[in-house]
Parts: structure tokens; C-alpha cells; sequence
């Protein structure tokens, strides 16, 4: 089940990696757009607030149809062949799904309560790719979807007699779903306006827990990163209507110029932002725990240290990745990583009380981007005072790592024990280790990728293979036959976590192509992955 679940969960990441360069796009465009800002320039109706207006909409492009892009993202991270067909397989069903729910509607929707005709905000309807159906969301998109793999993975090379072999491949895929799709919309149509309600008491319950609810989700989100399962925490909150409608992602973009045009308090304005801000440790905190692992290196190790350190730590503030660092003192003392994750929940739990919401998930280009820049100039008292706060909170994570890592002597880079190497590793030394020329760059990543097969137990020991953005997740049969940390630090990764046959390879946020080139030596030596 573990396997499972961390499967489907770095196969969620494959559509979340496309909200960040539409968010840009949207931020900018709101930017542009603001006639306090440009003056005539920007008056609605002139040239130029009509090229960003454009633009803007096609920054939308993610957020207003976000259950299309799950429902072909997931079969490319949880397929195990023909990822590509899955993936226009779960389209169509998907589609044939709502089709259905259209028409049952129309015949009985009274007789569940629900008019089909009704534009009411409170109506449970929503418009998929041109249907009038039920408003899903999320939830619909990833149950047609994972249904769909399931099928395609079960039947897709089914053997067929030779007069009916044109039905074998995606055509008896769309056969079988066709049917499954039918039953499971007559299912929905009954039960989904029941989930509606829970979804509604649910939404009332997260926003009367107040900043306890809020710090609880910010310690899980954590605590629960080394499993994998943290998509679990924040998604439901960002893509889907648990507590606004579409997510808090697609509403805080789709309203960046109404909040942008409005001068009162960004909290009144958008109360559920408050559970955007789980990337304020990715700036202030990852900064404050890497000046500590710094200061308390050993004096002949600080330059070493800080070789490792700098990129590390830019990579957290700029793009928001804090796998490294934080899987750094996640191995080598567990206690430092609990730490953290109290420090973050409590940074989110302060800000928000200084009044911050938004949209702040990445690094600071997310921040600058669908914060600072559009919000700036009616918002930027809360902005200052955030800054503020985490600045203060950089401190407080310097002050406690450092305290912890002296007084119990933890094994931190540069404080190791001479006859062992504990640090994060560079792409040069990979490189150095492999003996691998700089322009045979296919000739390294299969090496690479060799070696990470070895370290799992061998080609025979891997049963899939998928991925995060920063991790290889895998399934393997015999969890022992794993290599421990060490070996994967060593041929250049960031590590390795194994809970029982799951795996997790940290190597950054070459992920899905070092994935794809694990999968392909696995299928040329025989092993379908």
C-alpha cells in the first residue's frame, strides 16, 4: 500500500509542474494591467492592457482547467507501458464519464436534487470541457483517471483472435471503460451530492480551527515529506474545493487583480490563503538552518562546507527545493527535521496572524511573481512586516540548529568523523567518480542510472519505477537488497529513504529524466518496469 501511494503521489507532480511558469505569467500580466501603476498606459481598452489581458488568459490556461491536466498527467507517472496512450485513453473516458452524468441529469437530476439548468454558485455544477455536469473538481478527475490505468495496465496487451485484433491495444481499453464509465456515473449521480455536503462541513471546520488547523497542517506537511505522502496533505486544500472553490492555486490566481484593485486586508480578502504559505520556509528557514550547519562546521571544513551550502541553499530561495538540505539533516540527525518541521508550522501560524495570505508554495520567483509585484502597491505594510518575521524566524532557526548540533554533536557536514563522509555531492564530483568526459553527456546518465539500478538490488529486484520532482520512487521486492545512504551519496545522489519494498532515490530535479533512462535499460535488459 505504502508503494502505492507514494506512487500516486509523485505522479501528481507531472501537471504541478506546469503552475509555476503560468503563475508567472498571470502575476505579470495583472502587473501590467494596473492603470495605478502605468496610468493611461494601462486604461482599460488600449493597446496595451489588451496584449496583457491576453497573455493573462492564457496564464489561466492551468488553473481553469486543472481536472483535464490530472487526468492526463497521472497515467504518464503511474502507467507501466504506453504512457502516452494511457494518457488519451483516460481523456476519452473522462469525457464519456461527464457525458453521462449529463444526460442522467437531464432525465432524473430532480430526483436527487439537483437542476441541471441552475447557474447558482451553490448549485454543485460545474462545466467540463463543455459539459454541464457535477462540480468534482480534483476528485473526479483522479478516480476516472486511476481507473483508467488500472485497465490499461490489466488489459492493454490482452491477446485478441486474429478477426477481432483491431479491438486489442486502446480500443478494448475504451471498451471496458465505456461500461465502467456508464455504472460509475449512475454511482456519482446518487452519491456525489452526499460528498458535496461532507466537502461544505468540512471546509466550515478547517476555517473554524483557526491558526491551530493551520499549524497542524504546516507540521504535517513536513513530518510526512520523507514518506512521500505530503501530497496528500496539500493537495486537496490547493486543487481541489476543499476550502475554496477549484483550490486555493486556481482561486488566488483567477482573483490577483481583484485583490490587486482592492486596498482592504489580504486576510478579509481571501481568508483560506492562509494555507498558501507552506513555501515560507523554503526562503527564511532553509537560510537560517544552512548559516547554522555553516557556523558550526570545522574551521578547516568552512570552505568545503559552504561550497555545498551556497547552491544548496539558492536552489531553496530561488526555486523553491529544499530536498537537499533538508534530507541532509534528516539523515544524519532525525531530531533536526522534526525541529524544522515545528519552526515552519509556527512561521506560517505567525505570518498569517500578521495578516499574510496568498499564494506563497515555491521560491521567491513564485513570491515576487503572484505576491509582491501585482499586490505591492495597495498591500505592501503586510508585505514589509512579513519580510520582518521571517527575518526574525532565519534567526530563530540559526539560533536553535546551532544550539542542537553542539550540544549533542551531530555529524553535520563539515563536523564528520574523519573516517566518515557525511556531505551533500556535487555534479563535478559525480563526474570525477564516473571518470566521464564532460561532452559525453548520454554515456553519464546511463551510468548514473546504472549504478542506482545496482544500488536497488539489480534490475530483477525493481518492480516500477516513477517520480517527484526531486525522487525516484520505487517498488522494489526485497527492501534489504537495498544500499544504504552512503552508496547513493557516493555515485552522486542526494540519498535514499526506504520504508520496507518503497524506496526513495533523492537525486534533484533531474528526476524524470534520470527515471526515464532507468526505465529504458530496465526494458532493454528484459525487465519491464
Amino acid at each position: 500500500m505504502m508503494q502505492k501511494l507514494q506512487r500516486f503521489g509523485g505522479a501528481m507532480l507531472a501537471p504541478v509542474l506546469l503552475f509555476a511558469f503560468s503563475g508567472m505569467m498571470v502575476g505579470i500580466s495583472v502587473l501590467f494591467k494596473n492603470e495605478m501603476i502605468f496610468g493611461s498606459l494601462a486604461a482599460e481598452g488600449s493597446l496595451w492592457y489588451q496584449f496583457w489581458k491576453i497573455v493573462e488568459q492564457g496564464g489561466y490556461t492551468v488553473f481553469n482547467q486543472m481536472p483535464l491536466l490530472f487526468v492526463v498527467g497521472l497515467p504518464i507517472g503511474l502507467a507501466k507501458k504506453e504512457q502516452a496512450r494511457c494518457a488519451m485513453e483516460a481523456l476519452v473516458l473522462y469525457l464519456t464519464f461527464h457525458y453521462f452524468i449529463n444526460q442522467i441529469l437531464a432525465f432524473w437530476g430532480p430526483s436527487v436534487g439537483i437542476d441541471l439548468a441552475s447557474t447558482a454558485r451553490d448549485s454543485g455544477l460545474a462545466t467540463v470541457a463543455g459539459i454541464r455536469t457535477l462540480d468534482m473538481g480534483m476528485f473526479g478527475a483522479i478516480i476516472v483517471s486511476g481507473i483508467t490505468v488500472w485497465i490499461h495496465n490489466r488489459f492493454y496487451d490482452t491477446e485478441l483472435p486474429e478477426c477481432l485484433a483491431i479491438f486489442r491495444g486502446s480500443c478494448i481499453i475504451a471498451m471496458i471503460g465505456f461500461a465502467v464509465m456508464l455504472v460509475l456515473a449512475g454511482v456519482f449521480v446518487v452519491v456525489w451530492p452526499v460528498i458535496q455536503h461532507g466537502i461544505y462541513a468540512m471546509q466550515n471546520l478547517l476555517v473554524s480551527s483557526g491558526n491551530f488547523g493551520l499549524w497542524l497542517f504546516g507540521l504535517l506537511l513536513k513530518l510526512l515529506l520523507p514518506f512521500g505522502m505530503h501530497h496528500f496533505v496539500y493537495a486537496p486544500l490547493e486543487f481541489d474545493s476543499l476550502l475554496v472553490d477549484g483550490g486555493t492555486v486556481a482561486y488566488w490566481a483567477q482573483h490577483l487583480g481583484e485583490f490587486a484593485q482592492s486596498s482592504l486586508p489580504l486576510s478579509e480578502l481571501f481568508p483560506a490563503g492562509g494555507y498558501g504559505l507552506k513555501g515560507l520556509v523554503k526562503v527564511f528557514g532553509i537560510t537560517g538552518a544552512a548559516l547554522a550547519l555553516y557556523s558550526t562546521a570545522k574551521p578547516e571544513k568552512k570552505k568545503a562546507v559552504a561550497g555545498l551550502l551556497i547552491p544548496a541553499t539558492l536552489a531553496s530561495i530561488i526555486a523553491g527545493i529544499t530536498e537537499p538540505l533538508e534530507y541532509t539533516f534528516l539523515f544524519v540527525a532525525p531530531g533536526l527535521f522534526v525541529i524544522h518541521a515545528i519552526l515552519s508550522a509556527c512561521l506560517m501560524v505567525v505570518s498569517h496572524m500578521a495578516g499574510l495570505v496568498g499564494n506563497f508554495g515555491g521560491g521567491i520567483i513564485d513570491w515576487a511573481t503572484l505576491n509582491y509585484f501585482p499586490l505591492w502597491l495597495n498591500h505592501w505594510q503586510t508585505y514589509v512586516i512579513h519580510i520582518l518575521i521571517g527575518l526574525v524566524f532565519t534567526g530563530i532557526w540559526f539560533v536553535v540548529f546551532r544550539t542542537v548540533i553542539l550540544k549533542f554533536d551531530l555529524q553535520t557536514p563539515g563536523r564528520e568523523k574523519e573516517d566518515t563522509q557525511v556531505s551533500l555531492k556535487t555534479k563535478a564530483e559525480y563526474k570525477a567518480k564516473t571518470g566521464r568526459k564532460k561532452e559525453d553527456k548520454a554515456k553519464e546518465k546511463e551510468a548514473f542510472a546504472r549504478q542506482i539500478i545496482e544500488g536497488l538490488g539489480g534490475g530483477d529486484n525493481i518492480e516500477s519505477v516513477a517520480n517527484c520532482m526531486t525522487r525516484l520512487r520505487v517498488a522494489v521486492k526485497e527492501g534489504d537488497k537495498v544500499e544504504g545512504n552512503e552508496y547513493f551519496k557516493g555515485i552522486g545522489a542526494h540519498g535514499v529513504v526506504k520504508a520496507g519494498n518503497a524506496v526513495q532515490v533523492i537525486v534533484g530535479m533531474n528526476a524524470p529524466f534520470i527515471r526515464g533512462t532507468v526505465n529504458e535499460i530496465l526494458e532493454r535488459e528484459g525487465k519491464d518496469s
